[in-house]
């Protein structure tokens, strides 16, 4: 009987029992690396085995195979680059949208700058965000994959352990780059799944993209064009004028990434089921696996609380962009009514874009809530004004929560109207409620400051 850990045949000495690593380190016939032998393999020889599948990077993913995989999986499908024509007509549209948006809303035009991109373009424009979006989750769940070995596995290991997490790193990339290349081949601006991707004040349509969302439509290339510039320049005046919006959103995926934890039980059972039958020298059966999400993980309800955030918060932006493009071409554009519709169903139906953001964050966009969103900005605004519709977006505090999006017609039903109040006593009462005065009574006086139950 050897006196090597793992060749006695004895599962119990296997230090990886009952972790999701067993698969990658244990296990009769050929590991999941394709180690022959059973019990414990030759560690030299598994390690070997990564070093081959990795790359030196930086971080907790590798964001060149990420990117390139992106590039690659874009470019299945036809992306010219835009042409000067077409960037004139981008930079011309959303010129004009802003100048319908004036009568609107109050916020200005957040615009400083325009661009047409090609789906490549977009890839690399938005890749900073992506980074700051992704990291977080591929952080968290590499740790809380290393966390989740026993003691005993962690010091027999080392130096492993630490190669382990550049391959599962190097893996995360594949599908991290996957879904932004999906997202990049159905997305029409840069504000489109309602997150501000490009740099502050970039306004960024994709004429290839639009031109083929036209098609079909029954609508002329020049209104689909302005109607989706609106979107975008609305998009901008939102995130430009409400500073804590941005980091409002991109906080709620760190909450989050943050909340990842392992189940190891459930955590050993899905990797088992997932590499059985998988040949490691088969790129492609490798890739399928790395595809299906092989490190996707159950949330946790704290993480359900983040995306319920984020979802509502999402849903909000969209509706608001809905209503004041839907006021702006209510008497000007006779086929906005059907290109607002039009957008409804994409959303909607899901399709690439949805399943890629899915993938990406664990978010699935629930497009009902869009609709409730937009009704409730409407509301608010017949109701009130347009000075109340946008007053609410002074503090994320003052937002409607999931419950106000299911009846969004009696959101602040009772309010003032702000033409009661004054500019010094709206404010008084703002800097009251952020205080925490008017929470001191557990009511609220039904001023314009304060939020309905």
């Amino acid at each position: 009987m050897s006196d090597k850990p793992g060749e006695s045949g004895d599962p119990g000495d296997n230090p990886f029992k009952g972790t999701p690593f067993e698969q990658f380190f244990t296990g009769g016939g050929m590991g999941a690396f394709g180690v022959p032998g059973s019990g414990m393999p030759d560690l030299s020889a598994l390690m070997g085995q990564i070093q081959s599948m990795m790359q030196p990077y930086d971080g907790p993913l590798n964001w060149d195979l990420a990117l390139d995989v992106a590039r690659k999986t874009a470019a299945q499908e036809p992306d010219p680059t835009p042409t000067q024509r077409q960037k004139d007509a981008v930079a011309d549209a959303l010129r004009l949208a802003d100048h319908w948006l004036d009568e609107t809303t109050a916020f200005p035009s957040g615009i400083t700058s325009t661009a047409a991109w090609s789906r490549a373009e977009w890839i690399v424009g938005t890749a900073e965000v992506w980074k700051v979006l992704v990291e977080p989750i591929a952080a968290s769940s590499v740790e809380a994959l290393s966390a989740a070995l026993p003691e005993q596995a962690r010091a027999m290991a080392g130096p492993l352990i630490g190669m382990v997490g550049k391959a599962i790193g190097g893996m995360l990339a594949h599908q991290v780059g996957s879904g932004i290349g999906q997202l990049a081949g159905d997305v029409l601006t840069v504000s489109d799944v309602g997150l501000p991707l490009a740099p502050a004040g970039r306004a960024v349509l994709l004429p290839a993209a639009i031109e083929e969302f036209a098609a079909g439509l029954g609508v002329g290339h020049d209104d689909v064009l302005l109607y989706l510039a609106l979107r975008e320049a609305a998009h901008q005046r939102l995130f430009a004028h409400v500073p804590w919006l941005r980091e409002h959103l991109l906080g709620a995926v760190t909450d989050y990434a943050r909340g990842i934890t392992i189940n190891a039980e459930a955590m050993q059972q899905r990797v088992e089921e997932q590499l059985r039958g998988i040949d490691p020298s088969d790129p492609a059966a490798v890739q399928g696996l790395l595809e299906e999400g092989m490190f996707d993980l159950p949330r946790t309800p704290a993480q359900e609380a983040a995306l319920q955030r984020l979802e509502t918060a999402l849903a909000l932006v969209e509706g608001w962009v809905d209503e004041v493009v839907g006021q702006a071409t209510a008497e000007r554009m006779p086929t906005a009514g059907r290109l607002q519709e039009a957008i409804r169903r994409r959303r909607a139906a899901g399709g690439p874009a949805e399943a890629a953001f899915a993938a990406l964050v664990g978010l699935e966009l629930r497009p009902r809530r869009l609709r409730d969103a937009s009704t409730l900005w409407g509301s608010l605004r017949t109701r009130q004004g347009t000075e109340a519709r946008d007053g609410v977006w002074t503090h994320p505090d003052l937002l409607p929560t999931a419950a106000d999006l299911d009846d969004p017609l009696g959101f602040r039903e009772d309010a003032a109207a702000p033409a009661e109040l004054s500019a010094d006593d709206f404010d008084a009462e703002l800097a009251r409620l952020l205080d925490g005065e008017t929470g001191e009574t557990g009511e609220g006086d039904g001023g314009e400051g304060t939020p309905s139950a």
